[in-house]
């Protein structure tokens, strides 16, 4: 884990979604479903986003901007700075057989750097209308659909699930699927279990997504 301040290098919209790319500094990018506390000029609090893809030399995260803290985030321009903390949390496990990752809307973003890192294997991914799919373009190997088809008729048996998304697809993907491993989200105030803000109860237990987490075993 290391603090520091980077530039912006690019922004790009993708449907509702913006893609921000950042130089790396140097942050190690971590494993796939790890995140990073991001923090723009003048913002009180930092966000937690996954990373999306790891270019040479830069990090690059899918944000959708529902409120003041994202949509700041979200409106740098190249150039501009902000401080990145991370990477924080636990990932995927990656030792796996037949690997199926699925996504629900803008929890596909950790999804393309998990993709590389299984060597592109199948994907399924939701969304809530064909705007929102445009993100799609990001997974490889992917199948879509849009509401009202939900992404658990595209799950078939026998695969090693990987998902992140809204906690009612979770709750579904675990009930199709119990030895999924699931990366749940929550909002976060400091990333590294000190303020338990992420606390969330799965299965009866809370669990502190930050430190716990965000990927756990949906047994």
């Amino acid at each position: 884990m290391r603090r520091e301040r980077l530039k912006a290098v690019a922004r790009e919209e993708i449907g509702p979604y913006t893609l921000l790319r950042v130089e790396r500094g140097g942050l190690d990018p971590g494993a796939p479903g790890q995140f990073f506390m991001l923090e723009a000029p003048g913002r009180l609090l930092p966000r937690p986003m996954s990373l999306c893809f790891a270019p040479r030399g830069e990090l690059a995260f899918l944000i959708d901007p529902i409120g003041p803290g994202t949509r700041a985030i979200c409106t740098l321009e190249p150039g501009d700075e902000l401080q990145v903390l991370g990477p924080l949390g636990n990932g995927f496990r990656l030792e796996l057989g037949r690997p199926l990752l699925v996504g629900g809307g803008i929890g596909i973003a950790p999804l393309p750097y998990l993709s590389e890192a299984l060597g592109r294997p199948p994907a399924v991914l939701g969304f809530r209308s064909d705007w929102h799919a445009q993100a799609a373009e990001l997974v490889p190997n992917a199948q879509t659909c849009v509401e009202p088809t939900l992404v658990t008729q595209l799950i078939p048996d026998g695969m090693d699930v990987l998902a992140c998304g809204p906690e009612p697809m979770l709750e579904a993907v675990r009930a199709v699927s119990p030895d999924a491993q699931l990366a749940w989200e929550a909002p976060m105030a400091c990333g590294y279990g000190a303020c338990y803000g992420c606390a969330v109860e799965i299965g009866g237990e809370l669990k502190r997504l930050c430190v716990e987490g965000p990927v756990l075993c949906a047994a």
